[in-house]
């Protein structure tokens, strides 16, 4: 138990005796905990296995390589189409966490012999990611933005790139892109 942690669970008002359950099954697999994202991380020899989280419908337990998992039971969920490699297993209520708890412990330890495996998932490459025609425009017609867009980390990219093409109308791409442009500009991705 990290206390670091603490402040995470004792400052959730929503899943709280979700959380403290899914933590002490987290805690029984002997992983290292840690914060990360402002989430508790569960972690073998500094690499992420696993983190608790918690959104307005649902909290969840999300595998970093749950792509890579069995899954014999059915339970990962993709969170979105755009999601490569994580998997969440989502809960509504402490029941199913209770009712769950030797096959969440069992997913967790699987986690883990994945990591352990060194196995990878093929990821996609940025530019198999939509370039949508009106950021395509304004990196031809500005060279200093090409530039400071290709100099981005390839996550970096990947996020502008979503962001800008899940917008459906081109009015809406448009002022998305020039929204960014200034962090690109300044080598900023989407979520710094």
């Amino acid at each position: 138990m990290n206390p670091k942690v603490d402040f995470f669970f004792d400052q959730a008002k929503q899943w709280q005796k979700e959380f403290e359950k899914l933590r002490a099954i987290a805690l029984d697999t002997g992983l290292e905990e840690d914060l990360k994202w402002g989430c508790p991380c569960y972690t073998y020899d500094n690499k992420n296995i696993f983190l608790i989280h918690g959104f307005k419908e649902y909290c969840a337990l999300l595998f970093f390589k749950g792509a890579l998992m069995n899954d014999s039971d059915n339970i990962l969920i993709q969170q979105s189409e755009n999601v490569q490699v994580a998997r969440q297993i989502r809960f509504t209520d402490l029941k199913e966490i209770v009712d769950l708890e030797k096959i969440i412990k069992n997913y967790m330890f699987e986690a883990l012999e994945v990591e352990k495996s060194g196995i990878k998932v093929e990821m996609k490459e940025t530019k198999q990611f939509e370039m949508i025609e009106e950021f395509q425009r304004k990196l031809e017609e500005n060279s200093a933005l090409k530039k400071a867009f290709e100099d981005l980390t390839p996550g970096r990219q990947r996020a502008y790139l979503l962001h800008f093409s899940s917008a459906k109308q081109s009015k809406t791409r448009e002022s998305r892109i020039e929204k960014c442009i200034p962090d690109i500009l300044i080598g900023k991705g989407i979520n710094d």
